[in-house]
């Protein structure tokens, strides 16, 4: 689901009326903790390929630990039934993460899809959770394309009960656009984005890891842990899952990263787009600041003081500009060492180095002096749609 939406979303009053199939009993709820408001849709479709650019070939589990290794015999006699939750707007199409996710290396009868739709993207995944019945619940955007093997390396980690969430890059396809790549090799590169980097490139091996590096259109948790943790903080957009994860850390759960656990997703297409989105990541890190505080945060103050240190810099001494310049040579260097593959990408990369610091330093700004106000909960809207493969 799109980073770009607005913090605040238009909803309608109206209830969401719930049915059955033709000829079948009325649905009952999925749960017993739904907020006020709040209704389900149970829908039993049958799914659609996907219509987008197809995963790359499954990588070798071999690059797990042995002793965390889940045999294939095991898999299909003691497969755990899993929820896959995708949140989308209302009237959208069926979302290409469904087509994907049917073609999961995992047994149909222990797989559940929920399309969650509404506006508020928060909101729609609580209320997914609420309504899962999976022990393990995978959450994946509307246009993210996972591997087929990404469950079957997600339940070699799940081996260990310390861990509660697992989480890999979103990759940008090898087919997208020149500009669409930039921005991927942008994300992916230590000066722009440090240790998040991998959220966007695959880095290292499979460890221990937290927030920084694990991204939400790629995630996988233990049901029962997110619902004692108190699901998304439906008060942040984005960085919700951000506060999630350090609320896990808190209560002694484990989060693992895999670098091979991937899923494909095209980055913005427009230098505006991107922009947009580096000002909301921005924002939402400035709030997800205020509102749960943690030493984790500390380097994400280095963009927005870089940005008041240029606006300060024509009134500074000539002494105290050195830094511009070692700025540029680390730009420089970094975009070689990226770019080398594709000297006409670089000359796109050292800019948007810039522009990512630049953007995300306001975006920080904006978010240190705004107070989000998404609206409560059981006045959002939500229809949860259940998709179970063939």
């Amino acid at each position: 689901m799109s980073d770009e939406q607005p913090r605040n979303y238009d909803s309608s009053d109206e209830p969401v009326k719930r049915f059955a199939l033709p000829g079948e009993p009325p649905v009952p709820s999925p749960i017993q903790t739904l907020l006020p408001g709040q209704q389900t849709v149970r829908v039993e479709l049958r799914p659609q390929p996907v219509t987008s650019s197809t995963p790359k070939p499954c990588v070798s589990l071999e690059s797990l630990p042995e002793a965390a290794m889940v045999k294939a015999e095991q898999l299909s006699q003691k497969s755990p039934l899993v929820t896959i939750i995708i949140p989308t707007r209302p009237g959208d199409e069926e979302p290409l993460a469904v087509g994907a996710a049917c073609k999961l290396d995992h047994p149909a009868k222990h797989l559940e899809i929920i399309v969650a739709r509404g506006k508020q993207p928060s909101v729609q995944r609580n209320t997914a959770l609420r309504a899962a019945k999976g022990d393990l619940i995978y959450f994946l955007d509307d246009d993210s394309l996972p591997t087929p093997d990404n469950l079957r390396r997600a339940l070699a980690h799940f081996a260990d009960p310390k861990v509660v969430m697992v989480g890999g890059p979103n990759v940008c396809p090898a087919d997208a656009p020149p500009l669409e790549q930039a921005f991927a090799a942008v994300m992916g590169t230590w000066l722009a984005f440090g240790p998040s980097r991998a959220r966007y490139t695959p880095v290292g091996k499979a460890r221990a890891s937290g927030e920084k590096e694990l991204i939400l259109c790629n995630l996988m948790g233990r049901r029962e842990a997110l619902l004692a943790a108190g699901g998304f903080d439906e008060a942040l957009y984005p960085n919700e899952e951000n506060a999630l994860m350090d609320e896990l850390q808190k209560r002694g759960g484990k989060l693992s990263y895999d670098p091979e656990f991937i899923v494909h997703r095209r980055p913005r297409g427009t230098v505006g787009a991107f922009c947009k989105m580096l000002m909301n990541y921005g924002r939402g890190r400035a709030e997800q600041f205020r509102l749960h505080p943690t030493l984790g945060s500390a380097p994400n103050f280095v963009p927005p003081l870089f940005l008041l240190y240029l606006v300060l810099s024509p009134l500074l001494p000539t002494m105290l500009l050195w830094p511009l310049a070692l700025y540029a040579a680390a730009v420089l260097t970094q975009t070689l060492a990226s770019s080398s593959h594709c000297l006409f990408n670089a000359a796109r990369v050292a800019p948007l180095i810039a522009v990512s610091h630049i953007c995300y330093g306001l975006g920080f700004w904006k978010g240190l002096f705004t107070r989000p106000q998404p609206k409560p909960s059981e006045q959002v809207p939500v229809t949860l749609e259940t998709i179970l493969p063939l």
